[in-house]
This record gives C-alpha cells, structure tokens and sequence, in this order.
C-alpha cells in the first residue's frame, strides 16, 4: 500500500467526524471548543455533551502543520478530523491555531552547560533562545537526528528542544549532544 501524503491524499483519508453531533446535515461543522475552569480544552457537540481535554494535533506537522488537524479524546480516541480550519467557527479556528501554536513550541539549545552523566535518565543544563533551563532525559531514543545537522530531544516530561546545527555549538556542547546521536 503506497504512504499517504498530504499533497496526494488517499481517499479513504477524508474529513469526517466520530458523531453527527459534530457536523450538521448539510456538512457544516457545529462543534463547539471551549476552555474549562482549569483551562483545559474542552468540545461540544450539538447535543451540548461536553468531550472535557481534548487534544488537538497536526497529522502531517512538518509538511503541512496547519492542514489534516485531529481532535482526539482524552481516551485517545480521533473526535474529529479536519481537513483544514477554514470550515470551522472564527472562535473554534482561534483556539485551534492557539493549540497547535503550543505544540510548536520548541526551545533552540545554544549551549549545553552540563550533563550529570553518561547513563540515563540524566538532567542537562542548557541554553536557549529562551534562556537557561534542566530538562531530564530518560534514555538516549529521546534524542533523534532530525537530519544531518539538527538534532531533536524530548524529556521526560514531554517538552522538546532542539539543535538547529550541532556545527554551531562549542566544542563541548557538540560533543556532549554527538554522545547521544
């Protein structure tokens, strides 16, 4: 079976939604999202049932972020799969993009201050575009080459960063982030 591409969707890859309460008749989406108390994201339907931490999530995040977006359950289950934004309230697009603006949030690492060791989990000390941080890192496939350059790390609490181009680091830096690719 050939890979499903954004720039050549398969059929079978459409628009749809888990309920009729999240689409009307005619196709128009009648879905609701709002914040709760706590300010987690939340949907609902047009039977007023509440989907309470949904998470919103871009199906092809690199070549094409804003297209092909899945709203999933806090079970993991997809709500609703959009093609693009364009067919969904002023409001709903808003917190959309708001969401998967938080998703691209990606902290540039400049300097690696330190390392507590070679065996994981261990906790960096670095330095971003954002200024100094810790992360932990639980085990070295956290870190992922990205291409030749660039380099990604996940930590342990699902936050990521990133080396644009480990060329740029200092000496020691590049050797403590080459130890793990």
């Amino acid at each position: 079976m050939p890979a499903i591409t954004p720039n050549e969707p398969n059929r079978d890859l459409a628009e749809h939604a888990r309920s009729e309460a999240f689409r009307s008749r005619d196709g128009k989406w009648v879905f609701e999202l709002s914040y709760d108390a706590w300010s987690h994201l939340q949907l609902v339907d047009a039977h007023g049932k509440i989907y309470p931490d949904i998470v919103v999530l871009p199906l092809f995040p690199v070549a094409t972020p804003r297209e092909w977006i899945s709203i999933v359950s806090s079970e993991g289950e997809e709500l609703v799969c959009l093609r693009d934004v364009s067919g969904v309230s002023q409001a709903n697009r808003e917190k959309i993009e708001q969401e998967l603006a938080y998703r691209e949030f990606v902290p540039q690492i400049h300097k690696v201050l330190s390392v507590s060791g070679t065996q994981e989990p261990c906790e960096w000390e670095v330095e971003t575009n954002f200024g100094r941080t810790r992360f932990v890192l639980n085990s070295e496939e956290d870190v992922r080459r990205v291409s030749a350059w660039t380099v990604h790390f996940v930590d342990a609490s699902g936050g990521r960063f990133r080396v644009d181009d480990i060329r740029k680091l200092d000496s020691r830096s590049r050797a403590f982030v080459e130890w793990y690719v």
